[in-house]
């Protein structure tokens, strides 16, 4: 079993991706031109990747007192992912591109993620040059987006700290301006930054010749004092290596030093760091060019005080990012306990007679529990893919798409953004379990994959915006913004599914449950806010968020199955149709459940007090 028919199915059936073929930026490309990129990534991906996964979880990073070591096969796939040009794949023909839609690049993605999601950190590294693109000078951009996007550079988001995980706020790494001339830099408002930043994936390596790290630091008031929240964090670019500005190796080490490695679950294969920056490891003497103080060299991207908005450019990214890695986790452990059901003889058929001993064990494909577990999986997975693959298909619309329509698509990604990062991670996390569990005892074992697919997971519900902030972020904001614009806008696409199911009559049943589901959604958010107190509404965000998220996938996979029904006779058309009846028939009515507590806006949780646990 291979995913391509799946992806090809989605992107051409589902999706039409070559009607952006209509669009002037796309014009270039074909069905050939898309098939081609995905042909190079699958080859990549099956002998760069997927050959060395286990290899990049037993043969952890580290530091040898100099520098951080990585096998081998993660430098030879770092190179080829970059020689196969998608690390600049969406960028514009100018500054070697392809104009490729982004709907294309999440898909041949997919296959790395699936391969092995440790080996490569082209995702922090595409953003960070991405980011560059949207708010750095000419200079920034010349200098360090396109050598990123070339290979040469890899980057980073440093964003937490020791003290302050998700709180932003908290951030104390402080940047002052480094001489009277700092503003006249060539790259930009130059500052010398000192701080600890924690969490920091692919933050030291030997990969590419040099890390540039994107760094949020606040810069202190004319009294000295950092100003609280997030109103004083601005962006900085602090490069590993110092650089001209044409680009080239100064031969100077920035002030950025590694204090440790972080020994994580999973996800082993990419670099997880604590850097300290401005400690004075590697002091940056002050120079004729006007260099006066101590600490790390970095310079401003943006205005000073607006790090966060250029920063949220990048996480919106990671956050489809890290959903797309934790839906192909899943979609991995399916189709390695899919495999093992298929061959693994256990256990025998009831008959009226019970069970007949002197009949030979069937495969275990053939027990309607495993079939349930099979089955769940492929529901979760499946959909959670259309879904990442219709966000980036909303990414292109905002990007290329008229006026009216992009704006729209900017509204609905806004809504489906938490959702797209937080259900994969959830329930594709769901997905490794049952395949451990299909596989019994050896699934928990290293001889067989799917413990580490379940260990690689598991850190998805955690970074780049935990599950709890997910769900204040939709609840609290986003079905709110703009007057509710958005929700109304998705409530519309799921309308005109449900329209066109409820004229078929096995998918009219599914229609109806859909509808009920979306009544039920739009009035527990009313509800969660009759008191207008965020105390009250959002004490079970969690809850709305997964009822909200079933909601989503209920519908994405009512509009999939509308699809696949077109389509002619065969085992995967049949598959998809079952996976749809199983997700409307065993997961939609959860949502009910989930959403009581938001109705009711119940307190249980919130006002426990601290001693009674």
């Amino acid at each position: 079993m291979t995913l391509r028919p799946t992806v090809d199915f989605l992107l051409h059936d589902w999706l039409h991706v070559e009607t952006l073929q209509q669009r002037e930026r796309f014009a270039d490309h074909s069905r050939e031109t898309f098939d081609a990129v995905l042909d190079t990534c699958e080859r990549i991906a099956r002998e760069k990747y997927a050959p060395f996964n286990r290899l990049v979880d037993t043969q952890e990073p580290h530091f040898d007192g100099e520098k951080v070591i990585l096998p081998q096969a993660t430098h030879d796939a770092q190179k080829a992912y970059a020689e196969s040009g998608m690390l600049s794949a969406a960028q514009d023909y100018e500054v070697g591109g392809m104009q490729l839609p982004y709907t294309v690049e999440a898909a041949a993605n997919a296959f790395f993620a699936m391969a092995s999601v440790s080996i490569g950190s082209g995702m922090l590294t595409t953003g960070n040059a991405n980011l560059l693109m949207a708010h750095g000078t000419d200079a920034q951009k010349r200098v360090f987006a396109l050598n990123e996007f070339s290979g040469r550079f890899s980057g980073t988001m440093c964003l937490s700290e020791p003290q302050a995980g998700s709180s932003l706020s908290d951030v104390t790494t402080r940047a002052v301006p480094d001489g009277a001339d700092f503003e006249s830099d060539p790259l930009g408002p130059r500052y010398r930054l000192k701080g600890n930043k924690m969490w920091i994936s692919a933050g030291e390596h030997e990969l590419t010749e040099n890390i540039i790290h994107l760094v949020l630091a606040k810069i202190p008031d004319d009294s000295g004092k950092l100003v609280p929240g997030t109103r004083g964090i601005s962006l900085f670019i602090v490069p590993k290596k110092m650089v001209n500005s044409q680009g080239e190796l100064t031969g100077e080490r920035n002030d950025v030093a590694l204090a440790g490695l972080n020994h994580k679950c999973g996800w082993r294969g990419t670099t997880n760091t604590l850097l300290n920056f401005g400690e004075g490891k590697y002091p940056v003497p002050s120079t004729g060019s006007g260099r006066t103080g101590e600490g790390a060299i970095g310079y401003l991207v943006g205005q000073p005080g607006k790090g966060l908005h250029c920063m949220f450019h990048m996480m919106n990214e990671a956050r489809i990012g890290v959903g797309l890695a934790a839906t192909m986790l899943g979609m991995a452990g399916y189709h390695a306990s899919l495999d093992y059901a298929k061959n693994r003889p256990q256990g025998r058929p009831m008959g009226p007679a019970g069970k007949d001993p002197a009949q030979p064990p069937v495969r275990i494909i053939e027990h309607a529990d495993v079939k349930r577990m099979l089955l769940a999986q492929k529901s979760y997975c499946e959909g959670a893919l259309a879904l990442e693959l219709f966000c980036a298909r909303l990414v292109d619309e905002q990007h290329t798409a008229a006026a009216a329509e992009a704006d729209d698509a900017r509204l609905l990604l806004e809504v489906l953004t938490p959702i797209a990062k937080s259900w994969p991670s959830e329930w594709c996390l769901e997905a490794n379990s049952l395949a451990i569990q299909i596989h019994g005892g050896y699934g928990y074992t290293r001889d067989f994959p799917v413990e580490q697919y379940w260990r690689d997971n598991r850190l998805n519900m955690i970074h780049e915006g935990t599950h709890g902030i997910q769900a204040m972020d939709l609840l609290g904001r986003k079905v709110l913004m703009e007057g509710g614009k958005g929700l109304s806008l998705l409530a519309a696409r799921i309308n005109a599914t449900i329209e066109r199911a409820i004229q078929i009559p096995e998918f009219a049943p599914h229609a109806n449950a859909l509808g009920q589901a979306l009544a039920q959604v739009g009035a527990a958010t009313k509800a969660a806010w009759a008191t207008g107190e965020p105390t009250d509404a959002l004490a079970n965000a969690v809850p709305y968020l997964q009822a909200f998220g079933h909601m989503v996938l209920a519908w994405v996979w009512l509009d999939v199955a509308l699809a696949a029904r077109a389509a002619p006779e065969s085992n995967a058309r049949t598959g998809r149709l079952a996976a749809m009846r199983f997700f409307f028939h065993y997961e939609l009515p959860k949502v009910g459940a989930w959403l009581q507590v938001v109705s009711r806006r119940d307190q249980t949780c919130a006002e426990l007090p601290e001693d009674a646990f």
